[in-house]
């Protein structure tokens, strides 16, 4: 009776909770940007008066609007009524290139990048190049599609900062424009970038707003990885685990999987949520990684119904409903690693991610091994042993 009566204010309880995430998850559009400028080196370039150390026109212009953007990246911004749009980008700076792309959907390719570095001569340069594919054989130097006015673009150091100052002429007030921003500590060869060290894509709004909304996508990329990659391979792996091989430990092991398991989800929803919202944001095309991530997902959902209708150990109907439960949490974990690696894949992590879930599935499956291994020599001594019986004397 205690232990039906533990179950149902634990059942109850869990119910409230899921209810309460999924309102959370649904009043939740948007997350806050990774970087907003407290603190950082942005913050720092947004208050360097520029008057005295860009060339004219642009030291006489006044750039009352700047927003920290990533990183050490500020934007300053000035457009008038005919849309002729000055741009100053500043970030800190040692050696290589830094660069500010335009991108019609988000991607790199396609998109018109302006990109300046001081060579190993103490030498400015700065030139529009044309994204035409990923490969460094593909961003084109002298190419692009940015309206550039006459007004020469310029680029200056300035002790530990560069910046890069151009002017643009467009039709319409930019709202909403996907930039892309990157760099890398190796020269440009011959004018030929090098692949860069990092990027980021983020959506600024050029309106005359001193508060332009930006988004730091790159951020919620790594979140998205980092929330599945604890929900599928660590969290709900380690529930499985604690349901196959400490069984012996009733009724402990079916609180510490409904719990665990239950854990696992909200990271796994937090994931999706966060899988959504960068999907949105940058009409990301990555169907197969999408689709196995909501098929795992929904396998989850229906993992979470199955312990709603979980019947009694005697029913009848208990041994299909262990067939249900296990093999369909089987999937849902199989598919969840296999979308972890495809999502690694397609969103150009670094060998850090990759070493890092190899670590932890390495660990996964190595525990895994163990506890089979236990399990088997417990079955085979139990079976060796023969129950004691005493011969009646003739």
């Amino acid at each position: 009776m205690a232990h039906s009566g533990f179950r149902g204010r634990l059942t109850r309880f869990l119910l409230a909770f899921a209810v309460l995430l999924v309102l959370v998850s649904l009043r939740t559009k948007t997350f806050a940007a990774a970087d907003d400028g407290a603190g950082g080196g942005g913050g720092g370039n947004c208050n360097a008066d520029l008057s005295s150390v860009l060339p004219p026109p642009f030291s006489n212009m006044s750039f009352a609007h700047c927003k920290p953007v990533w990183n050490t990246y500020a934007i300053r911004f000035v457009d008038t009524k005919e849309h002729v749009l000055t741009i100053v980008l500043s970030a800190e700076y040692t050696t290589g290139w830094v660069g500010i792309g335009f991108s019609k959907d988000g991607k790199m390719v396609g998109s018109s990048a302006m990109v300046g570095w001081i060579n190993r001569h103490g030498r400015a340069k700065i030139k529009q190049y044309y994204l035409r594919g990923l490969k460094a054989s593909e961003v084109i130097p002298e190419k692009g599609e940015l309206p550039l006015t006459n007004v020469p673009a310029a680029v200056v150091l300035h002790e530990a900062t560069i910046h890069l100052a151009f002017q643009l002429k467009f039709e319409h007030a930019l709202r909403g424009q996907p930039i892309l921003l990157a760099f890398s500590t190796a020269y440009p060869t011959h004018h030929h970038l090098s692949k860069h060290v990092d990027k980021t894509t983020i959506m600024f709004d050029f309106a005359e707003d001193p508060y332009p909304e930006t988004k730091n996508y790159n951020q919620f990329k790594k979140n998205h990885g980092i929330l599945a990659i604890f929900g599928w391979a660590l969290v709900l792996p380690f529930g499985a685990i604690v349901a196959r091989y400490f069984k012996h430990k009733d009724p402990l092991w079916y609180y510490l999987h409904t719990v665990i398991q239950f854990v696992g989800f909200i990271f796994v929803l937090s994931a999706v949520v966060v899988g959504q919202v960068l999907y949105n944001g940058i009409d990301a095309n990555v169907p197969a990684h999408r689709n196995i991530g909501i098929f795992a997902f929904v396998l989850i959902i229906l993992q979470i119904l199955a312990f709603f209708v979980r019947p009694d150990v005697d029913s009848k109907i208990r041994r299909y409903w262990n067939w249900y439960h296990h093999w369909f949490g089987r999937l849902a974990l199989f598919f969840g690693a296999v979308n972890i690696v495809l999502g690694i894949q397609v969103g150009g992590a670094g060998n850090s991610w990759k070493i890092g879930y190899g670590f932890l599935l390495s660990v996964i499956l190595v525990t895994v091994i163990v506890l089979e291994a236990l399990s088997w020599m417990r079955r085979s001594d139990k079976t060796g042993q023969h129950p004691a019986f005493q011969m009646n004397p003739i």
